[in-house]
Formats: C-alpha cells, structure tokens, sequence
C-alpha cells in the first residue's frame, strides 16, 4: 500500500495506516499460490468493510460462515503481529465463538492477557469505512500495548 489513499466506491478512501499495511500482510501470507497477486490492498480489504444498508439487511440471529471467521481471526492476528513490533512481545490470539455469533476472544503475551473481548452478532462483525477499520485495530494495538508496557514481566514470561 502506498502513502496515497486509493479510492474505493465502497468503504471510502483507504487511508495510509500501519494496521491496514499489516493487515494486508497477515492476509497476503495466506496466499500460498499467488491467487491475490493481482488484488490492489484495497480489494484484499473490500470484505471487512460492511455498509448500513448491508447491517440492516443482515438478520439479527445467524450462524457466522468460516470466511467471516477467518476475517475476524485474521484482524486479531495483524493486532498481535502490529503489537509485537512495537513493543517486542510476542503474542497469539485465541477465539472461542459458538455457533450462534457469541464468544471471546483474547490475545496472549506470556502469562498475559493483553485483550479480551467478549463478542456477541459475530456475523454482523465489519467496519463501516477503512478508515474505521484502521482506527480499530490501532484502538486495539495502543491497548494492549499499554498493558504490556503496565506489566512487562508477565508478558515476557
């Protein structure tokens, strides 16, 4: 991704941001064949951004689909890859979501729990522009940052 912004009908300007870099990262290294090389950052992206009119749409109960899933695993790993170059402290997301969209999520750093986030209407789980998709997953960074930098034993532990 460049320093510009590339336009997308959907979702907006696609600002520069380090999260969106890494994000794109963690989603590029899944990418074994090469299927995406073609995709622009942006349409890599495009799945995560979810308009009003598509929450609207989406039923209140759902079962979530495994690529949903995978979008929300894949969110929480460019957190803890993103943590980890910041701060050095290594990290691992653990998710338990049940069939029905509720669950936890939490990310490890030794012995600590650097985020936890109870999750309810899973299926429901996208940012409305990339720019609200790249200031969440700072919001998460700068938190869990904050609390390997309150406790720096038990996340090198």
């Amino acid at each position: 991704m460049s320093a510009e912004t590339e336009t997308l009908p959907r979702g907006g300007d696609m600002p520069a941001s380090e999260f969106l870099t890494q994000l794109v990262a963690v989603i590029r290294a899944e990418d074994g064949y090469g299927s995406w090389d073609d995709k622009s950052d942006a349409e890599l992206l495009a799945d995560f951004i979810v308009t009003r009119e598509e929450l609207r749409d989406m039923p209140i109960m759902c079962d979530p689909d495994p690529d949903l899933l995978w979008r929300v695993e894949k969110f929480h790993d460019a957190v803890a890859l993103l943590l980890e170059k910041r701060t050095g402290a290594m990290a691992s997301q653990m998710s338990k979501i049940h069939h029905e969209g509720f669950g936890r999520i939490v990310l490890i750093s030794g012995r600590l729990v650097v985020l936890s986030k109870h999750v309810r209407d899973i299926h429901r789980f996208g940012f409305e522009t990339y720019a609200k998709l790249a200031e969440a997953g700072e919001k998460a960074t700068a938190g869990a940052a904050e609390m390997v930098a309150r406790f720096p034993e038990a996340a090198g532990a």
